[in-house]
């Protein structure tokens, strides 16, 4: 039996990746972050557990921070897909985020530093959206920006795992970016 896929278990599948539209011939069970790293070429993001339960292959999905190893990618059909490549807008600075880790020293090995840095993109956008976390203040008014202190950055960056533990250089980095 083989494993090689049929016809008919493949889609055309079209992704915006990093502002580029790419339409791929897909198998249907390949996720979204073997398509980055192996048909894209975008190797930033990391395959760290393979499960979603480390962070490491975070990125944004129609800017929602998502666990990339989690998503068939046949499934994010005309979708808009950022990388940690993609947050510069093409242009050869830095994202204000890549630049306060940089600042802060936020990484040791380095290897979940990309899916840190795509999910703080998207923490800073869900609390600028009102969207509250565990640890925010229920008497806070609702749909206002939530102040991101350092309890909420832990507690929404809290699917990151860094295993040289780094967190407090990535609270830090996070917070001067507020």
């Amino acid at each position: 039996m083989s494993s090689e896929p049929t016809p008919e278990h493949r889609s055309d599948t079209v992704l915006t990746v990093n502002g580029k539209p790419h339409t791929l011939r897909l198998d249907h069970r390949r996720v979204l972050l073997d398509v980055l790293r192996e048909d894209l070429g975008l190797t930033g993001t990391k395959k760290g557990c393979d499960h979603g339960q480390c962070g490491a292959c975070t990125v944004l999905v129609d800017g929602r921070r998502v666990n990339g190893c989690l998503l068939l990618a046949v499934s994010l059909d005309g979708c808009d897909v950022i990388t940690v490549e993609g947050l510069t807008d093409g242009g050869d600075g830095l994202h204000p985020l890549q630049q306060a880790f940089l600042d802060r020293d936020a990484f040791q090995c380095g290897y979940c530093t990309p899916g840190q840095i795509c999910s703080a993109v998207g923490v800073l956008a869900e609390a600028g959206a009102g969207h509250p976390s565990h640890v925010t203040d229920p008497a806070a008014p609702s749909g206002r920006p939530v102040p991101l202190d350092e309890a909420e950055i832990r507690e929404r960056l809290s699917g990151n795992l860094c295993r040289c533990g780094a967190y407090p250089h990535i609270v830090e980095a996070v917070r001067d970016v507020i």
